[in-house]
Parts: C-alpha cells; sequence; structure tokens
C-alpha cells in the first residue's frame, strides 16, 4: 500500500474527542487507509452498517454511548461479526481488557498510541478484514 494512496482499506474510527480523531485519520491516511469518522458510539454503530469498513478502531469511554455496548450491538449483526474491532483506551487495566473481549473486541491498544504499531496491526486485520473474535480471558 503506498503512502496517501487512498483505495486502501476503509477504517472507522470512533474517537469522542475531534483532535484525537484527527490526527488518528491523518495516519491513517498517510498509510493508505480510507477513513470514516463517528464521534460517540450511536454514530459507530449507523456508520459501521452503512459503511461497512475493514477494520473498526473502537475508544471504549464516550458519551452517547459507550465503546464497550457499541461494539456489542455491532456484534449483533451477522454481516459484521468478522470485522476486526480493536478497543482503543487509556484505561490498560485486566478488568477493561476482559470486558473488551466480552462484547467481541479482537485486539486491545492503551493510550497514548504508538502510530507506527497501529499502521501495522489496522494492516494487518485489514488484509484478512473477516477474523475470528477472541474469547474472553480470565480476570
Amino acid at each position: 500500500m503506498r503512502q496517501g494512496d487512498s483505495s486502501g482499506p476503509l477504517v472507522l474510527v470512533v474517537e469522542d474527542y475531534e483532535d484525537t480523531r484527527v490526527l488518528m485519520r491523518r495516519q491513517l491516511e498517510l498509510g493508505g487507509f480510507r477513513v470514516v469518522e463517528a464521534a460517540d458510539g450511536r454514530e459507530a454503530v449507523e456508520r459501521a452498517a452503512s459503511h461497512r469498513p475493514a477494520v473498526i478502531l473502537m475508544d471504549l469511554n464516550m458519551p452517547v454511548l459507550d465503546g464497550f455496548t457499541a461494539a456489542l450491538r455491532i456484534r449483533e449483526r451477522e454481516e459484521m461479526r468478522g470485522v476486526p474491532i480493536v478497543a482503543l483506551t487509556a484505561y490498560d487495566t485486566a478488568e477493561f481488557r476482559a470486558a473488551a473481549r466480552a462484547v467481541g473486541c479482537t485486539e486491545y491498544v492503551a493510550k497514548p498510541v504508538a502510530f507506527d504499531a497501529l499502521l501495522l496491526l489496522v494492516a494487518r486485520l485489514s488484509q484478512g478484514s473477516r477474523v475470528e473474535t477472541l474469547e474472553p480471558e480470565p480476570v
């Protein structure tokens, strides 16, 4: 994938802080991905259904509808069950990791995000964008 190529896989970025969303979008676009954004979990569920992204980057702590509930609602849709959901949060605890897995998140990334590592993860997940979700880990 070439830098700036706008024909790459579609990534849904779900983040309530606009500055963070913009930064993530720019980094992903520079990495060759197309991006659609959502500012809360309700928008995430709507945009996941209408855009069918290859990968979803989901903040867990958001207003309106949190990322846990949004991930669960996305997983309820048959066509979205295999789409990788990467949980993004500043709360890097065993409890948050277990809760993210329980609602169907495929990967877990603690903030602040290392963008080089995130781009590699998104590239890997988007290549086989339909993956099995992980079973919850014991706490």
